[in-house]
């Protein structure tokens, strides 16, 4: 097995892709528009945790503009070194999220922007359980994923062939629900990324709040 191999797939596509993740994606008016509903329901200097930050543009750049305190966690380090370089006010960590340990209750907001995709079902659910606790009574999640009922299939991204896994829709809410967090709307925009060899993807934006103590 090479060194390649063992590292998570999600850090070799995005080293891979590198600032072109960023020319694809950062202008989609979707996830700018859940930047924009998060931040007014953010208390003052909020701490936000960003999953799957990327280069730090739109998501950390946005909140930090705004008077917030950012975690962004990548299992990128190409990723990680671009977010570091551009957005110098939050704190960047390379890390596998789904080894981080999380404090309880520690985050005011957490946004989730496409940054399931490449985890199994079931990792995905314990992640967002793992999330929606450390958020505080009162906090905010956003969450962008591509609804689809399908399980480790091939699909063709910005030129590369990755294996990805999703929920349909009622599955992803229930997921959601599940973390002891309320959907409080959707949004199911369609886009398509600025590359030569995207094609035009079905979002969905969930809005959540988690409500009270978690049972």
């Amino acid at each position: 097995m090479t060194r390649e191999d063992q590292r998570p797939p999600a850090a070799v596509l995005f080293d891979a892709l590198g600032a072109d993740y960023e020319k694809a994606f950062a202008h989609a008016p979707a996830h700018l528009a859940a930047l924009e509903w998060l931040v007014e329901r953010l208390p003052p200097a909020a701490r936000v945790l960003d999953v799957g930050s990327g280069t730090g543009r739109p998501t950390a750049a946005a909140l930090v503009a705004a008077g917030h305190s950012v975690l962004g966690v990548d299992v990128s380090p190409v990723m990680v070194e671009l977010a570091d370089r551009q957005v110098p006010e939050a704190e960047f960590r390379q890390a596998d999220i789904r080894e981080l340990a999380l404090e309880s209750a520690s985050f005011d907001g957490v946004c989730v922007f496409f940054s399931l995709l490449q985890m199994s079902r079931a990792e995905q659910s314990a992640l967002l359980r793992r999330l929606g606790g450390a958020l505080r009574p009162g906090g905010h999640l956003v969450l962008a994923t591509v609804a689809a009922d399908v399980e480790d299939v091939e699909v063709a991204f910005m030129g590369r062939a990755v294996r990805a896994t999703s929920f349909a829709e009622e599955d992803v809410a229930a997921a959601v629900e599940e973390a002891g967090l309320t959907v409080l709307a959707r949004q199911h925009p369609t886009f398509t990324p600025d590359h030569p060899d995207a094609a035009p993807e079905p979002h969905l934006f969930l809005h959540c709040r988690r409500d009270a103590e978690r049972p």
